[in-house]
């Protein structure tokens, strides 16, 4: 059996991710072992993401160890991963899916809608922002970087009233204990690809692809194609306030998709259904830009609100 090198971020979550894949990869036989690689945006902690501006700022400095053959593969969050992979690299596995929504913990308040006026809620996520804004224009929304332990003890020691993470983070940690509520997707429009790890390879490792083919989940691969094809339409790295969910419905895949501005002043939804994940992501995208997404999208770069890099 083969001996597999995982090249992985060294948070808590990234480390959870990168053991997870490698007892799946140990279960089949292989030998396997964990490189941890510091990324650009682990570096970064006290500017806001969607400000830093570096195209793919949690997953270069892993695929240039990739490319240098020091690891086999790498284990991403799939919406940390840039829609345009760099030349020589490919996406061997995505696999079955977590929780794609998002999380509103609290200490004191069950739900977004019970948050006094005012209140001060913790995120670094345009994408939230600009949707808890729509429905709150009266919160007061902070930024909110560090690890998962890190957001939880603020969150605790009394710096928020509220914080919103991904729920698939939580349940994965098992820290689930401070959440009030998973928000439903129309009120919440998940980041694309949330929920579900990809796992890069170099392009055309026939050998890794072979021994990781059975980490691929057919619905999860539908669902995030459909919509990475929006978020590339679009334009957008993974910072930018735009959202994408897809799941299959009645046996047809269902794309719900938002663009918004971060005050939550315009926030522009799609929805719709296909059979080609492609073309639906970019159908719609192409939809968003024609209503005004472009002109949205345009204002935040100009107002240096979050970077073209993707």
């Amino acid at each position: 059996m083969a001996r597999l090198r995982i090249g992985s971020r060294g948070s808590q979550l990234a480390l959870w991710q990168a053991n997870h894949i490698s007892a799946l990869l140990r279960a089949r036989g292989h030998e396997v072992e964990i490189e941890i690689i510091h990324t650009t945006g682990d570096k970064i902690t006290d500017v806001a993401l969607a400000k830093v501006g570096t195209k793919g700022m949690f997953t270069k400095e892993i695929e240039e160890a990739l490319a240098a053959g020091r690891v086999d593969l790498a284990v991403h969050s799939l919406k940390d991963l840039p829609t345009e992979l760099p030349k020589g690299f490919e996406i061997a596995a995505i696999t079955e899916r977590q929780d794609p929504r998002d999380a509103f913990c609290s200490r004191r308040y069950s739900k977004i809608e019970e948050l006094p006026q005012g209140a001060r809620v913790g995120t670094s996520s345009l994408r939230r922002q600009a949707q808890l804004k729509a429905i709150r224009p009266d919160l007061d929304i902070h930024p909110l970087r560090g690890n998962v332990d890190t957001r939880l003890r603020k969150l605790e020691q009394g710096e928020f009233d509220a914080i919103i993470l991904a729920a698939a983070g939580l349940k994965r940690l098992g820290k689930t204990e401070l959440i009030q509520q998973i928000i439903p997707a129309e009120i919440m429009c998940p980041a694309a690809g949330q929920g579900a790890l990809g796992i890069e390879i170099r392009e055309g490792d026939a050998k890794s692809r072979e021994v990781l083919q059975f980490l691929d989940d057919v619905a999860a691969r539908a669902a995030t194609t459909c919509e990475r094809a929006l978020l590339n339409r679009l334009g957008g790295g993974c910072q930018v306030p735009i959202g994408a969910f897809a799941e299959i419905r009645n046996k047809k895949l269902h794309l719900e998709s938002i663009v918004a501005d971060p005050d939550g002043s315009k926030l522009l939804r799609d929805s719709r259904d296909g059979d080609d994940p492609e073309k639906l992501g970019n159908d719609a995208g192409a939809e968003l830009l024609r209503r005004g997404g472009d002109q949205i999208l345009e204002s935040v770069y100009h107002r240096g609100l979050a970077s073209t890099g993707r």
